[in-house]
């Protein structure tokens, strides 16, 4: 059973990260720029929010607010959840469906060492599903 610190092991290292006093605009261009789907919003250090697309259309597209105008802190999402390096994809997978977010940050002891997709926990169970059949296949054939 794979754990979340295999999959950061395998990704970039960088975590791209906005201040809550940032524009949307900038947290936007960031997002573009680097072609990711959120960033973590980070104040002195410490994880304070996370800003995603999904934040933009709901609470600025859809309230007639501006980009250039409005601040991430008045859009990102707060009390994010986390996980550790030593979850299993498994258990951050089922989190993520129940309460039906995009995007994990990992912490260890208050220290943000990555995030991780959806996207990357469904590539991971998909390669363990394949390499299981793989086997199975093998064994039966033998």
């Amino acid at each position: 059973m794979a754990i979340i610190k295999e999959l950061l092991d395998k990704k970039s290292s960088m975590v791209w990260s906005v201040s809550p006093d940032a524009t949307v605009f900038d947290a936007l261009s960031l997002l573009a720029e680097k072609n990711i789907g959120a960033l973590l919003v980070i104040r002195d250090e410490k994880l304070v929010g996370l800003v995603s697309e999904r934040d933009y259309a709901r609470k600025v597209i859809l309230q007639g607010k501006t980009a250039e105008t409005t601040r991430v802190r008045e859009i990102m999402t707060e009390g994010v959840t986390s996980v550790d390096p030593e979850t299993s994809v498994q258990t951050a997978m089922a989190l993520m469906s129940e309460k039906r977010f995009r995007h994990l940050p990992v912490l260890e002891s208050s220290r943000i060492v990555g995030i991780v997709s959806i996207g990357d926990l469904v590539q991971s169970i998909i390669t363990e599903q394949a390499f299981t059949i793989n086997q199975l296949e093998s064994y039966i054939a033998g």
